[in-house]
């Protein structure tokens, strides 16, 4: 079957072309029994129900549930986390993106009883300013998702038979608020918009902006055309195919790639690196699902040039990495994100399913290793971002492989997935967030998209076409996995069509010739076709890394030396010298014996000198980056076992630079106390009480390691350090190790972690309840000790409440938050010391981006100074310094936001839950 362009088809011809996913049977993986698949698909819709019932019991009308503190995250109340929050407009976020959600979970009577929730309820005039992309994603597409299966409800007769197209009526008067967000020249949209206000007036605090992402401007269509079709108002979208158009126009000729950020007001490029994570993703899904939907073949001609640039320059299987758009054959970085991850599934609509297959394998891998996928990963499958907000990518691209290949291999990667959700991300309250997927340690976030995209993937994965209550091929999925029906290709074509893809493009007729797959060209006459590619993927994270830099080598095979790569540099080696005065590279030598590069780009000897400099430039950021890290201690935990509690709570604590290594010492168990005096600054008077127990004191009024010395001396087998900032958490503070006093800290024998004051709050508030708590100090979560399982109310291990965790930078001076220098620079300072062959700590680093955009802005003049400065979670410098000195030395509880015996009757549902599950595997 090839691709045939012409007039708009019919809706099932339209299926037809782009999911014609013909089932082949696989015998490397045993087949999936159907009693098996329906309990997998009931566990699905239990946790369907924990965590929409928990919105709705704890957070309704908030816009998302924050599942540690059983409470909704309401914008303004809760301390900014910058543009993630730009997806919060107090409308009820969660409730609306779960609308077509339940509908696929057959749960109707829910569906029809949310509906009327959001129209009594939700309120779209707030003054407050949201990202255009995630309100059209998720607010816009969540409300046509509704309406769509709305009235096919109310065709069938037996539901919403008084729905009179209200939800669609909201949607036009929220796509009605998004316009003026597209008042610029490019035609591009401004990333972000006043819901009430709109643009540029005073009270609107926004349309100051200059830059967004290509995701952000190109994944509009689906949702604006959906609601011009639904509606006859063709200008949604006439403002969605301009911005479209735009982007196409400003590509890279020579590569046919697009950047991840573009100017808004003249089109030029603020970051050339392109791959087909965070930034861009979306870009390319849309266009080929909006040829699915519009029956537009201009968007798969564009789609098909974008794709063969793709699979030329960016994918090297199984891996997918940046490369520039004026320089494609050079990678721009040496890490993968985790929105990648989508990509797999599009390549099985695209119908090219052999890289899906090695992707998708690559990823999962991955995910065996760490349990989940990290945010970012390095080509040797390292953690680079340790975070994983539950995102439902791999999910999807699961479920689209599954369909394709009827592989039962892919139904196990389902269960997996399954059981680590409930094993590692369930709390009583909900899911939470994995703030560091190497410590097991939660975040008090449940974003919108985990109740949208990531349980109708898993449902349908499992679910037979009987389990469903209507034909999910009518359908396609938007970027949020809303459903849009396939008949709109058909309604209310007004749009005039202007292909201005072969103005610019001569394309070739290859990329025309397979819609999908097919049997005779992925399975030929070998059953065993899928197990096959993947089966030498097996240990590839186990493995040494693919380089992916050996392409580029290869390239220069010719004749031509290679551009000198950061990891080969040499300060002394007068060649690599000479390259970097070439590339317009200066190099400083300090008196301490270390070296600062300064890159100015108008000194180098030609424009591509100048692109390997800036790139050499961005390796030494990313590999002193990640040796900085490298040399960080790790987190540790605080896991309380004792009754009631089990090991479910664990949480996250900083290590000290003193004292036993928990990471090679096995860890202490022991009952907390509280030391006095509280401060732990002199000699304990209930030494007593301390003695064989764990000493908890409070941060300040002297250093750490004289705490220490104290608790140490009064008979505690280890000590924790509980910060007197009252309401600090390692949410929103960074976390620091406990450095010593300057004086040999070799007499300290005892471990010692610290707490922010939120979690340290929970051992306090545990005292208060129980008097008597027990904790494990550790380098990381453990699971139960078996003598738990014999214990009173037994939960299952699968529940664990934590905190958040990563590596963080040194506090020298208790009550300080930055690095405090050492005498010898050379221990402060990580440096390229005049023989070293490897390069140092920077004081400039690749900053954490939001999911819009994974890089700083590029920088013609970049200068990079080899100190060992302090730097926070995220790679910025530090700012923040505290006193030495605590004016007020009184204990601090901080603020239960829910008592204990509360949270403790939240889990007997859960408990009698997962003791079903038990018995139901046993």
């Amino acid at each position: 079957m090839s691709w045939a362009a012409g007039p708009p088809r019919a809706p099932w011809n339209l299926l037809a072309t782009a999911l014609c996913l013909l089932v082949a049977s696989a015998a490397g993986t045993a087949p999936m029994s159907r009693e098996e698949k329906q309990k997998l698909g009931n566990q699905v819709l239990e946790m369907f129900d924990h965590a929409f019932g928990n919105y709705m019991e704890h957070a309704y009308p908030a816009d998302e549930l924050m599942p540690l503190t059983c409470r909704g995250r309401v914008r303004g109340q809760e301390p900014s986390r910058g543009d993630v929050d730009d997806a919060l407009g107090k409308f009820s976020l969660t409730l609306i993106d779960s609308l077509d959600t339940l509908v696929v979970l057959n749960k109707t009577k829910e569906f029809e009883d949310a509906v009327r929730k959001v129209l009594r309820d939700v309120n779209l005039d707030n003054d407050v300013v949201v990202s255009v992309f995630e309100t059209n994603i998720r607010v816009l597409g969540g409300l046509l998702g509704g309406h769509s299966l709305a009235i096919m409800l109310k065709e069938k007769g037996e539901y919403m038979q008084w729905y009179n197209d209200e939800l669609l009526h909201m949607a036009k008067q929220l796509g009605y608020k998004l316009l003026p967000a597209f008042n610029t020249t490019s035609g591009l949209p401004y990333p972000r918009i006043n819901l009430k206000f709109g643009i540029r007036k005073p009270e609107a605090r926004t349309g100051t902006e200059t830059d967004t992402c290509t995701a952000c401007a190109g994944t509009l269509i689906l949702e604006f055309a959906a609601l011009s079709r639904f509606t006859g108002a063709t200008i949604f979208e006439e403002y969605a195919r301009k911005a479209l158009d735009f982007l196409w126009e400003k590509r890279q000729r020579s590569s046919n790639l697009v950047g991840v950020t573009i100017n808004i007001h003249t089109g030029d490029w603020v970051r050339k690196d392109s791959g087909v994570g965070a930034g861009i993703d979306s870009y390319y899904e849309y266009l080929l699902k909006a040829y699915v939907l519009l029956g537009d073949d201009s968007f798969l001609e564009r789609f098909n040039t974008h794709y063969d640039a793709i699979m030329r320059y960016i994918s090297q299987p199984p891996l997918l990495l940046d490369v520039h758009i004026h320089k494609p054959m050079l990678n721009a970085r040496t890490w993968m994100d985790a929105l990648l991850a989508f990509f797999p599934g599009l390549q099985v609509l695209k119908g090219d399913i052999r890289p899906a297959i090695e992707t998708h394998e690559m990823l999962y891998q991955v995910i065996k290793k760490h349990n989940f996928l990290p945010e970012a990963f390095t080509t040797d499958f390292r953690v680079h971002w340790a975070q994983h907000p539950l995102r439902p990518e791999f999910a999807e691209s699961t479920y689209f492989l599954y369909k394709a290949t009827g592989d039962p291999y892919y139904l196990e990667v389902g269960k997996t997935l399954i059981e680590n959700l409930n094993k590692y991300a369930r709390v009583p309250c909900g899911f939470a967030a994995m703030k560091d997927v190497r410590t097991g340690s939660h975040e008090d976030r449940m974003d919108s998209f985990f109740l949208a995209e990531m349980f109708k993937y898993l449902y349908l994965l499992f679910a037979d076409k009987e389990d469903i209550i209507f034909d999910i091929e009518d359908y396609i999925f938007t970027t949020e996995a809303h459903l849009l029906p396939l008949w709109l290709s058909t309604t209310n074509q007004s749009i005039t069509k202007k292909n201005i893809t072969s103005e610019y493009t001569e394309l070739d007729d290859s990329n025309f010739d397979w819609t999908c797959p097919n049997t005779q060209i992925l399975f030929p006459n070998d059953p065993l076709y899928a197990q096959s590619i993947r089966e030498p993927l097996k240990n590839v994270v186990d493995k040494s890394c693919p380089r992916g830099i050996i392409r580029v080598e290869e390239s220069f095979r010719s004749g031509a030396k290679p551009p000198l790569r950061a990891r080969d540099f040499m300060a002394t080696n007068p060649e690599h010298l000479e390259i970097l005065k070439k590339m317009g590279v200066s190099l400083i030598h300090l008196k301490d014996g270390r070296v600062q590069l300064v890159q100015h780009a108008i000194q180098a000897a030609s424009s591509i000198d100048a692109e390997d400099g800036l790139r050499f430039m961005q390796e030494m950021i990313e590999l002193s980056s990640q040796q900085q890290k490298e040399q960080q201690l790790p987190p540790r935990a605080v896991q309380i076992v004792s009754h009631p509690f089990f090991g479910r709570v664990v949480l996250t604590a900083g290590p000290a630079q003193f004292g036993p290594d928990l990471s090679k010492h096995k860890e202490t168990r022991g009952f907390v106390v509280s030391s006095k005096p509280y401060n732990g600054c002199s000699e304990l008077t209930n030494p007593e009480a301390v003695l064989g127990k764990i000493a908890l004191v409070q941060r300040g009024q002297c250093m750490f390691a004289e705490k220490a010395r104290n608790i140490q001396n009064a008979g505690a087998i280890g000590g924790i350090v509980i910060d007197d900032n009252d309401g600090s958490s390692s949410d929103t503070a960074p976390l620091f190790q406990m450095a010593g006093d300057g004086k040999d800290t070799d007499d300290i024998k005892i471990p010692m972690l610290f707490l922010f004051s939120k979690e340290g709050s929970i051992i306090l508030d545990a005292i208060r309840e129980y008097e008597e708590v027990e904790v494990l100090l550790s380098d990381k979560a453990k699971d139960r000790d078996p003598e738990m399982e014999n214990e009173e109310q037994p939960a299952s291990e699968n529940e664990s409440q934590n905190l958040s965790a990563e590596p963080m930078p040194s506090s020298s001076q208790e009550g300080e938050h930055n690095l405090v220098e050492h005498e010898s620079p050379e221990e402060s300072s990580p440096s390229i010391p005049p023989e070293s062959s490897s390069p140092a700590d920077l004081d400039r680093v690749a900053d954490r981006p939001s999911e819009q955009n994974s890089q700083p802005p590029e920088n013609p003049e970049t200068s990079q100074n080899l100190d060992g400065e302090c730097t926070d979670l995220d790679n910025k410098p530090q700012e923040q310094s505290e006193t030495e000195e605590d004016s007020n030395p009184n204990v601090s509880w901080g603020k239960k936001v829910q008592p204990i015996d509360s949270i403790l009757a939240d889990w007997s549902e859960d408990i009698e839950a997962f003791e079903m599950m038990e018995k139901d595997e046993l």
